[in-house]
């Protein structure tokens, strides 16, 4: 090991501001790789735009707070006294969120103690058991293609059988909710429930849709799922 690194691996070391700067640079890089194994097994729809920054600045503060600390017992208790008063407003809405703050705080302790290959051990262990358990598609997934579509139109049995067989290439399930007329009754308004294919757009569809001759309207909505 370089001569230069010992004082970040060295507890017993005096604290100088070599060292001082040396173990708060360690702790900001450890964070961002606590924010790199995050971002990988984590699907980008629940990042918090500010999560990520939030696990470095913690990594940084927490080992600024272990060398304020050292060992002094009284200290330890006056600073948790202290930080008491913070609140935090928002929530962690996930808990495997709540695990990364953990892995933050203690990336930061241990860097903080001069105990930084132990911070290297248990990222790499966190990191494997977080590319075991990352997210995946949720099963869900379809639901989430699943629209509620509307259509006016000049009605004739030739005009909603053709409507009835392009929906059936842009969805897997396409089901008949309502038919009202409307206009005094020169047109109809059907509704339909859609499962779309993973492929369809909602552009492509509704495109499709108003190119026939004698549809008026289209509207898509959200599924009654949703």
């Amino acid at each position: 090991m370089p001569f230069w690194l010992d004082p970040v691996f060295d507890r017993s070391s005096a604290l100088s501001w070599t060292t001082l700067s040396m173990r708060l640079t360690v702790s900001f890089i450890l964070g961002l790789a606590v924010v790199g194994i995050y971002r990988a097994t984590r699907r980008s729809a629940s990042i918090t735009a500010t999560f990520p920054a939030t696990l470095v600045l913690l990594s940084i503060l927490i080992a600024m707070v272990t060398q304020v600390i050292g060992d002094n017992l009284a200290l330890a208790f006056s600073l948790v006294g202290a930080l008491s008063v913070v609140r935090f407003r928002t929530s962690v809405r996930d808990t495997k969120d709540t695990a990364f703050v953990i892995v933050a705080v203690v990336v930061g302790m241990a860097t903080g103690l001069g105990q930084t290959m132990v911070a290297l051990c248990g990222l790499v262990a966190v990191g494997v058991a977080a590319v075991l358990f990352r997210d995946r598609p949720a099963a869900s997934a379809v639901v989430s293609r699943e629209m509620i579509l509307i259509i006016r139109m000049v009605w004739t049995p030739e005009l909603e059988a053709s409507v009835v067989e392009l929906l059936a290439r842009y969805a897997q399930d396409v089901e008949a909710l309502s038919a009202n007329t409307i206009r005094h009754g020169v047109g109809m308004e059907l509704t339909y429930h859609l499962r779309l294919l993973p492929t369809t757009t909602l552009t492509q569809l509704v495109s499709e849709l108003t190119r026939c001759e004698g549809v008026q309207s289209v509207e898509l909505h959200k599924g009654r799922d949703e």
